[in-house]
């Protein structure tokens, strides 16, 4: 393949970086005054890249290093577009707070590039390089706002620990390269049923530990209810969405494309991994009243959920974990929008006893973080509902019954915490008189619930389909 033909098939990711650069520059000349210009360039530019994703031409490039197939297609597409929301919600917020800077579309736009890298990783090389570009960028824009305390402890725990979970994928890549003979996934899979078969699966169990830090699974979770309730909450909905998604894909091909013949060894870490996950989450999450950490405590436990269709090996397994994690993207990038649309006094609305009574003062928004809450719990038919569904029917098929009820029971469980935040705003007395609600936020958070239901039950027609091919695309079958 001819240089050109390998660079076709990562249009997307040499656009985005070409813009990023090209943005960084106009935002250095141009300084702070641009930053609306800035993020409205970028925004467009991940729209631009989504839709070179959808028609870049499928392949290998680099030596087997990137891939372009289904699955990259329908995970770049997801996440380049939740990217644009993301970096439309910061902008503005950070206008409102008079602390507006060109630096954050440009971060969204590395982080972007990274997270492309990840979902279309063809070997150990590329797949390290797109997740620590990732996570560069994503430690800056969780200390964004330098002169609040808790923004910086978030960017330097998520840092150090970051730097642990790097150690323990270098380690793992470093160990199956060295009984492997190769980086490249499609050689991996076949020194996986050799005799260097106990080695490289030693190696997998630490590449496993450091992937799982990326999506926040328990008992790698420790930086998330930190991070989470100290980072800006716009960074907040970003980090809860399109990077979990690209860390899940990921997930898929560092499984399905390297040890497609050693599923039944992998599969026993990533079911308990799952189980951890999904009961640390609804159990830590009842005793939180901050509503950061209480998301971040459910973005644990939704992760759980994912990773127990990832869990059974199959491709049905690998289509309910695309289906699930867009629907969650979907959410909680809704909810955050809420939260970031609601102050009082100038103050941020983010604890649960400041959504007493929300439902006078801002019923349009109430009624939507009614539909994320009930949504999170899995009552049908919001779009929760159908992702857990998926998820479920496959363990099901796959003879794991019994994570599935585990799995029911968390969801029993956290049902208290979000049902409690629904009495507060629908029963409680208000707590007093909120500040005007940006349209933009508002926008953002009617439109994702919207989504939620009913429009939910007519795009899992087309979305069913998308992910079922994008799932094929993986090596196990």
């Amino acid at each position: 393949m001819s240089f050109y033909s390998a660079l076709s098939l990562a249009w997307p990711e040499v656009f985005l970086a070409v813009s990023t650069l090209v943005l960084l520059v106009a935002g250095a000349v141009g300084g702070n005054r641009l930053s609306s210009l800035v993020s409205t360039l970028a925004g467009l530019a991940l729209l631009v890249a989504a839709a070179l994703a959808w028609t870049a031409p499928h392949g290998k490039a680099f030596a087997g290093g990137f891939v372009s197939d289904e699955a990259s297609a329908f995970a770049k597409v997801a996440i380049y577009g939740m990217s644009a929301v993301a970096v439309l919600l910061g902008d503005r917020w950070l206008t409102r707070l008079k602390a507006n800077q060109f630096e954050y579309p440009v971060l969204i736009l590395l982080a972007a590039v990274g997270m492309g890298m990840m979902v279309s990783a063809g070997d150990l090389i590329s797949l390290y390089v797109g997740v620590e570009l990732q996570s560069l960028a994503l430690y800056v824009m969780a200390a964004f706002r330098r002169d609040d305390a808790k923004a910086s402890e978030a960017g330097l725990k998520y840092f150090v620990l970051g730097a642990l979970s790097s150690g323990l994928l270098l380690y793992g890549a470093s160990l199956i390269y060295g009984f492997a003979g190769s980086t490249h996934f499609d050689v991996i899979a076949k020194a996986a049923t050799g005799a260097s078969n106990t080695g490289v699966l030693f190696g997998l169990v630490f590449l496993i530990c450091g992937l799982a830090f990326k999506v926040s699974a328990a008992p790698f979770h420790m930086w998330t209810p930190d991070v989470y309730e100290g980072a800006p909450t716009p960074v907040v909905g970003f980090f809860a969405a399109a990077p979990k998604l690209a860390a899940m894909v990921l997930f898929a091909r560092a499984l399905y494309d390297s040890f497609p013949h050693a599923a039944d060894q992998w599969r026993q870490v990533v079911i308990v991994i799952a189980v951890l996950s999904m009961l640390l989450g609804a159990f830590a999450g009842l005793a939180q009243k901050n509503l950061k950490r209480l998301w971040a405590y459910s973005s644990i436990a939704n992760v759980g959920y994912a990773l127990v269709g990832l869990s059974t090996g199959t491709q049905s397994g690998a289509q309910s974990m695309l289906v699930f994690m867009v629907l969650y993207m979907i959410d909680v990038t809704g909810f955050f929008a809420c939260l970031s649309a609601l102050s009082r006094g100038g103050k941020p609305m983010e604890t649960i006893d400041d959504m007493a009574g929300l439902v006078r003062e801002r019923p349009g928004l109430a009624l939507a973080m009614t539909a994320f809450a009930l949504s999170a719990l899995g009552l049908p038919p919001f779009a929760g509902f159908w992702g857990k569904f998926y998820v479920f029917k496959a363990a099901l098929e796959s003879n794991l019954a019994w994570v599935a009820v585990l799995g029911l029971v968390s969801s029993v469980v956290a049902a208290f915490y979000y049902l409690r935040l629904v009495k507060v705003m629908w029963f409680d007395a208000p707590a007093g008189k909120t500040d005007a609600v940006p349209a933009d936020a508002r926008g953002v958070a009617y439109a994702a619930a919207i989504f939620s239901c009913p429009v939910v039950l007519v795009a899992l027609i087309g979305l069913d389909p998308l992910a079922k091919a994008a799932a094929a695309a993986f090596g196990l079958h």
